[in-house]
């Protein structure tokens, strides 16, 4: 393959080794990117700063296939794969990602004309968008999640919901809805084809059922060298070939890929058939395409780190008061990547449940945006640009006047 070439070149760390593809069970893959000792979960709400950081870790070694163009941690144990009520992912606190959620819905809405049918969401967090499916269609639902807290999210639709906190698996094919919708889920999964399988599996005959997945694209992670997008839970990276190859092998058609959320989510639509799809959309990139995304990221990673890491020392040489604002998986990433936990002193965040809790691995604690007006920070930096509208709006309300810098 064209791809092999390249591999050739990188870094003396990269190399071939046997594993199989948990796409498609390709036997080898090439290493490319690693950082140690990185807490196995970065939402988990921990109550003291003992605690936290004395969090388990483990390590991130990610491997490409290929032969199909996934990507994934090798190091990836399951045994990590301990969701709770405590994993604090909500956001549905932000304006900006609310009227994504509102569009994205009515938008699904219309398309498959969800009114008083039955929908699934597997990984439904605390079940924010399956209610608002549910209300805007008065629909009928059922959340699958092990980190689903019943009566988080105050709506009437919610007796017409059941929240089952477990995860997905085959005992739950008897729940079947007119739309099957899966969420950030997915890079969780380490065995993705089996998730997938599954899901395929429990609609049987009932080819009219719609199904929607929304991942992080990792073809945007490579291309901007965003290695605040990988950790530990994301054992599992696509792009939209990658992803549209899986869905065709499990045996559904891909109706639609997109990109959305300023091009950080990949989504598909996609129907099951009863004979293998040969549909190909627009959107897909081949494996080959995808190697070249990997090189480029392998060959210039380093370089980005230095300039956080020199970033962040000339802070504590200043002695300039600088918070990070966002305190989810994306922080976590980027102080321990870097291994420059001591330099941000504070880390804010306008989720109320996790204000006084501290971050894994990191031992923060997460303070709420109203602290800002005590602490007036010299910069802020923000761990998702998309936000930085409304924060800075927030900051203006809150009288601080302070440098907004994103990742």
């Amino acid at each position: 393959m064209p791809s092999t070439n390249l591999f050739s070149k990188l870094p003396s760390f990269t190399r071939s080794v046997e594993h199989t593809c948990p796409n498609c069970g390709h036997q080898e893959i090439q290493l490319f990117y690693e950082v140690k000792n990185v807490p196995v979960h970065s939402c988990l709400m921990i109550p003291t700063k003992e605690e936290a950081l004395n969090f388990p870790c483990g390590d991130v070694n990610l491997g490409f296939c290929e032969k199909c163009g996934f990507i994934t941690n090798v190091d990836f144990d399951t045994k990590w794969s301990a969701y709770a009520p405590n994993y604090e992912d909500q956001q549905s606190f932000s304006p900006t990602f609310n009227k994504f959620a509102l569009e994205l819905a009515k938008g699904l809405i219309d398309k498959y004309n969800l009114h008083e049918k039955n929908i699934v969401e597997i990984g439904c967090s605390k079940g924010d968008f399956l209610v608002l499916l549910c209300e805007l269609g008065n629909n009928y639902g059922t959340g699958i999640d092990p980190s689903s807290v019943v009566g988080r999210v105050k709506s009437k639709a919610t007796e017409r919901i059941t929240f089952i906190q477990d995860y997905y698996s085959e005992k739950y094919a008897n729940y079947y809805g007119d739309l099957i919708c899966c969420r950030h889920t997915l890079e969780h999964i380490y065995l993705t084809a089996e998730l997938v399988k599954t899901v395929r599996n429990s609609i049987g005959d009932r080819l009219n059922t719609a199904v929607f997945f929304e991942i992080p694209d990792m073809g945007r992670v490579l291309r901007e060298l965003a290695f605040e997008d990988i950790y530990y839970e994301h054992c599992s990276y696509f792009t939209p070939g990658t992803l549209a190859r899986l869905f065709r092998l499990c045996g559904f058609e891909v109706k639609d890929l997109s990109l959305a959320y300023g091009e950080q989510y990949l989504l598909i639509e996609a129907n099951p058939v009863t004979t293998p799809s040969q549909k190909i959309h627009t959107l897909e990139e081949t494996p080959e395409q995808v190697a070249k995304d990997v090189y480029y990221f392998a060959t210039h990673i380093q370089q980005k780190l230095q300039q956080w890491k020199d970033y962040l020392s000339n802070i504590q040489a200043t002695n300039k008061r600088v918070v990070v604002w966002g305190s989810g998986s994306k922080c976590v990433a980027f102080l321990t990547t870097l291994g420059m936990t001591e330099q941000i002193e504070y880390i804010v965040d306008i989720n109320p449940h996790r204000h006084g809790k501290f971050i894994p691995g990191v031992g923060k604690e997460i303070m709420s945006p109203e602290f800002l007006k005590e602490y007036q920070p010299d910069e802020v930096v923000v761990m998702n640009a998309i936000y930085c509208q409304e924060i800075e709006e927030m900051l203006q309300r809150l009288g601080v006047t302070t440098k907004i810098i994103h990742l």
